[in-house]
């Protein structure tokens, strides 16, 4: 099973980019998926995860700016996201969790916010 992101690139600060992953192969009982970003030298850090029954949670920095959804029947999550900063320049990564704890992790797509 791998995880294909897409939908980076470059955009101007203020401007919107909306990030999708989907799942090839079946994974049994995906329990959260997520979002997580990551700039050179820094920790990898949770951007938005959506629960199998829809709860969402954001990191404070994107509360209001970024939308995280998942469509169920195709193993695919996806990250609105609007109003974007230069700070929000990083490669995102998706991620699933699985039934059992087991980890999924998409390539990364980079998303660089120009001023």
């Amino acid at each position: 099973v791998q995880l294909q992101a897409s939908g980076g690139g470059l955009v101007q600060a203020g401007g919107s980019l909306r990030l999708s992953c989907a799942a090839s192969g079946s994974i049994f009982s995906i329990n959260a998926m997520g979002w997580y970003r990551q700039t050179p030298g820094k920790q990898r850090e949770l951007v938005a995860a959506v629960t199998s029954g829809g709860s969402t949670n954001y990191a404070d920095s994107v509360k209001g700016r970024f939308t995280i959804s998942r469509d169920n029947a195709k193993n695919t999550v996806y990250l609105q996201m609007n109003s974007l900063k230069p700070e929000d320049t990083a490669v995102y990564y998706c991620n699933f969790i699985a039934a059992g704890k087991v980890d999924y992790w998409g390539q990364g797509t980079e998303v660089t916010v120009s001023s």
